[in-house]
């Protein structure tokens, strides 16, 4: 049920009686009314919904084609180097893009995929080739991969 109240609406809950007894110790705890810790709950987890990423899956029509034209490329190559020159000689690169790494047109600069749609995460690619992607700004991968051959 919902009632609208002076620009608030009024909305029924059902809790169990456990539920309720923690809500409200909490609330008396904290010096104010059960309603409000559930409207403060409700603000936090629709703010840090509005917040979260989005998952960005590219096209498979799209990156099917690339992983088989770069699929060579991508298991054998040495280094980071090498990686990048074989990329770049079929007219790609990789990048740093969020916390990982994407395919984009080179030199255009226009995003294909993550470098993960390709079957290659930044984290499997820097594990095979013992350093971090060259500029990457995420130092702390370079800790938490070392922390994994251990």
């Amino acid at each position: 049920m919902i009632v609208q109240l002076r620009g608030m609406h009024r909305v029924s809950l059902d809790l169990d009686a456990h539920t309720l007894a923690a809500l409200q110790k909490i609330a008396a705890e904290e010096g104010c009314g059960a309603a409000d810790l559930i409207r403060e709950a409700i603000r936090r987890d629709l703010f840090r919904r509005s917040r979260a990423k989005t998952t960005e899956r590219a096209d498979e029509r799209l990156v099917a084609p690339l992983r088989a034209l770069l699929a060579d490329d991508l298991a054998y190559a040495s280094d980071w180097h090498d990686l990048q020159a074989r990329l770049r000689r079929k007219g790609y690169a990789l990048n740093e893009s969020g916390g990982g790494l994407a395919l984009f047109r080179f030199p255009e600069g226009q995003k294909l995929a993550k470098a993960s749609d390709l079957g290659y995460s930044y984290a499997r690619l820097m594990q095979r080739f013992g350093a971090p992607f060259p500029g990457h700004s995420h130092d702390y991968l370079v800790a938490r991969q070392v922390q994994a051959r251990c």
